[in-house]
């Protein structure tokens, strides 16, 4: 609706500045009323107008009321305050979107053209050292479904996964894994404090055990490392912080003793345990209904010299520069609140770097916009990461980075742990991947996130997305009554009769359905899923709920049945709809 009397205004426009060119012509915004007294859209053109035309507003607001072209959509115009013009629909109007959303059915409020450009969305790329645990949940929740909206509203979308497996944190894991084994095999040998300690090494290792038996990976010198450091109890913070580096250290000897004792065994047990962990990850996003078209790797990404390509560029841009042995970014330059080493001393490149190129190959695979997705923590890393594009591509408009702030379980007595945090699987296996997708998704990502177990579990209207679900199983079951009954839908006599849907609640509804489009507009460009979420909820099927225990759709008047029924198949169509943007299954019955 918002179009069509975005149309109407553009006549009325075209025809009272007829003769008198703009610099720029104001774009026609509409917007629903907040109160109904005044109406159903209103527009403040004519407030845009007043200036450049040189003409109070509430004389432009007139003529463009006269100059508007018939509808019989509006009922009437009329204007208010210093030059709002208000539009009062007429019942034809609401009536209309039936007809709509059944002829596009799927595509109904979406723009599958792709028009709007090319942009690449990253998120989750949680670090294969171990489970996702239910921080990486709602990224995954919110990335997924922010390509959803992207894609609906006419953009095209390449979803990717950055595999952080080129880091000292895979080398931790690969020792982690290694010393179960060793253990498995009998080995006395004290486990490091900075390792990974939880079962999932376990696993692997024992995968390890069964394929190579129990004298395998074995090298000289373990004996030889000296005792961990443990802080003593009581022991104040600079202690403690000290004792934590010392203890690093310590793995770090652990890492070295195995790179260079095991050779390539070394690199067949970090390939067993990244090859676990993706493969654990995969087939929780996957039970998610999160879908990537791209995994890349950052060892492959050094691996192809992006990272080489990366630095040569710069330096020939006279942007890095050496200091004690480090290669240094000028990123300070570029608005970050220092410069960054991007080479150590010791050769090794920093995570930064390694970054750095991946954000430069990203665009230089032709995706002109990126959408990252990181976890609050990260928030200090943007305008670094933000540096290097611009250094190295003079823009400054090719990145932009949602950060996803912190979940807590607010109850829910989890049948299972994994240990000292709750796995997403742990999570979707409690309380369901559609409740878990849905809850994630009802608060805006820039706020804390208590996650209710106990409501997400509960069959009940009090759980939100059981309230949405039960609202598309009720529609279903409405035509199974009449499948039951012996009798035949007939589309045609609805759509010919919608003239009958004039009570209040039906009128409700029909306002609803035809808000879809805009919902998925507004929650697009403002990378906003709640809002998708509340309007299924609180919008769409509030008024469906409402309408249903006061009206009975199976009734003897032939042509007001279709007519109902023709409402409830729009209803049922854009509720699916809705539902499978946010990932959550429709039902048919519950």
């Amino acid at each position: 609706m918002k179009a069509h009397l975005g149309v109407l205004l553009e006549s009325a426009l075209a025809s009272v500045t007829a003769g008198r060119p703009l610099d720029v012509p104001p774009a026609p915004q509409v917007d629903a009323t907040k109160d109904p007294r005044f109406g159903d859209f209103q527009t403040n053109l004519a407030l845009m107008l007043a200036k450049p035309l040189g003409l109070p507003p509430r004389k432009v607001a007139e003529a463009l009321v006269a100059a508007l072209p018939p509808s019989d959509r509006v009922a009437k115009v009329d204007i208010a305050g210093p030059g709002f013009i208000n539009f009062h629909l007429a019942p034809a109007a609401f009536q209309a979107v039936v007809p709509d959303i059944l002829a596009a059915e799927a595509r109904y409020g979406r723009d599958d053209s792709g028009g709007r450009g090319r942009i690449m969305v990253e998120f989750v790329s949680a670090n294969p050292t171990g489970p996702m645990h239910v921080g990486h949940g709602r990224n995954a929740a919110y990335g997924d479904t922010v390509a959803n909206l992207l894609e609906a509203a006419g953009w095209r979308v390449w979803r990717e996964y950055y595999i952080n497996d080129a880091g000292r944190q895979t080398d931790v894991l690969t020792v982690s894994v290694w010393l179960r084994y060793l253990q498995r095999c009998g080995v006395a040998l004290a486990f490091p404090k900075r390792a990974y300690p939880a079962d999932y090494i376990r696993v692997t290792a024992d995968r390890l055990y069964d394929e190579v038996g129990a004298n395998a990976f074995r090298v000289a010198g373990i004996d030889e490392l000296p005792t961990e450091e443990v802080a003593a109890e009581g022991a104040d913070d600079a202690e403690k912080n000290r004792v934590k580096l010392s203890q690093e250290a310590h793995i770090d000897r652990w890492i070295t003793l195995g790179r260079e004792g095991l050779g390539a065994d070394y690199e067949r047990i970090r390939h067993a345990a990244l090859t676990d962990q993706l493969a654990a990850i995969r087939a929780t996003l996957a039970a998610f209904s999160v879908r990537f078209d791209q995994w890349t790797s950052e060892a492959d990404l050094v691996a192809r010299g992006a990272v080489d390509k990366a630095l040569k560029r710069l330096g020939e841009q006279g942007l890095t520069y050496t200091r004690d042995g480090a290669v240094w970014m000028k990123s300070e330059a570029f608005g970050d609140e220092k410069d960054r080493v991007l080479i150590k001393a010791d050769g090794a490149a920093t995570y930064y770097c390694n970054d750095l190129a991946y954000h430069v190959d990203k665009l230089d695979r032709d995706w002109p916009r990126l959408l990252d997705v990181w976890g609050a923590d990260h928030h200090g890393y943007i305008a670094r990461v933000r540096a290097a594009i611009e250094a190295l591509t003079g823009r400054n408009d090719a990145l932009d980075v949602q950060l996803i702030q912190f979940v807590t379980l607010s109850s829910g007595r989890m049948g299972k742990r994994s240990g000292n945090f709750v796995t997403l699987k742990e999570l979707i296996d409690e309380a369901g991947a559609d409740a878990t997708r849905f809850f994630y998704l009802m608060r805006g990502h820039e706020q804390h996130l208590e996650f209710d177990v106990d409501l997400a579990k509960s069959r009940s209207t009090d759980n939100p997305v059981y309230y949405v679900q039960y609202a598309h199983a009720r529609l279903c079951s409405v035509f199974a009554q009449l499948a039951e009954s012996g009798a035949v839908y007939d589309r045609a006599t609805g759509l010919a009769h919608l003239a009958r849907l004039d009570n209040e609640h039906e009128k409700r509804l029909l306002t609803a359905l035809a808000r879809f489009p805009d919902v998925i507009a507004s929650a697009a460009q403002d990378l906003a899923p709640h809002r998708m979420a509340f309007y299924l909820k609180d919008e769409l099927a509030d008024a469906f709920h409402s309408y249903y225990n006061a009206h009975k759709f199976l009734v003897d008047d032939a042509a007001l049945q279709a007519a109902r029924l023709a409402l409830c198949e729009a209803t049922r169509l854009v509720l699916g709809n809705g539902l499978a943007l946010l990932g959550v299954s429709a039902p048919e019955r519950m």
